[in-house]
């Protein structure tokens, strides 16, 4: 835990050291409007990674890279002189993607935007495909439980006469029955 942190110290120390030699003591014409974004470093504190952009066409990052490359052992050697520490780190410069993502994001986003204002207007000359009010309202929701209790009731009474009359149809069969027993006659 304690590398991590100390990596992350001087991380941001060698970001700072980099930009200020790259600033002021670095006199190549081909390096052009370059920031320095991010370091990282490894866990051993042998090797550092510096991400920079370069602002311009593909030309002028090719040759701020190669600017870079020549600066190398300058910056490490500033590094080391700053830091203090036993072993100074390689220093190697990768070209940061992050604006080419950043890019690509916008890009998608406005994509995704010119969709959605093609939807509204579609949306605006449209009419609905049922009921302007799909949703059903409180009364239609009384109309309805009224409906399902008149409905109720009714298949309750058709069912009541229906047993009525099978058990009246019982009571007389059994009726019957009990007086066959009472004469000792069989039915």
């Amino acid at each position: 835990m304690t590398n991590d942190v100390r990596a992350r110290k001087l991380a941001d120390r060698i970001r700072v050291i980099a930009a200020e030699t790259l600033e002021r003591r670095v006199k190549d014409p081909r390096l052009g409007f370059v920031t320095i974004t991010d370091a990282r470093v490894t866990g051993d504190l042998r090797d550092a990674t510096v991400f920079y952009t370069v602002l311009g066409d593909e030309e002028a990052r090719a040759a701020s890279a190669a600017a870079l490359e020549k600066v190398r052992g300058l910056v490490r050697s500033e590094v080391g002189r700053q830091t203090g520490i036993k072993f100074t780190p390689t220093i190697a410069f990768v070209a940061d993607a992050i604006p080419d993502v950043a890019r690509h994001i916008e890009d998608l986003l406005a994509e995704a935007h010119a969709a959605d204002e093609a939807v509204a207007a579609a949306a605006r000359g449209a009419s609905y495909a049922g009921d302007p009010d799909p949703y059903r309202s409180s009364e239609d929701l009384e109309e309805d439980l009224e409906e399902d209790l008149e409905e109720d009731v009714e298949e309750d009474l058709e069912e009541d006469v229906e047993e009525d009359l099978e058990g009246g149809l019982r009571e007389g069969e059994r009726a019957e029955g009990r007086t066959a027993d009472v004469s000792g006659e069989p039915s």
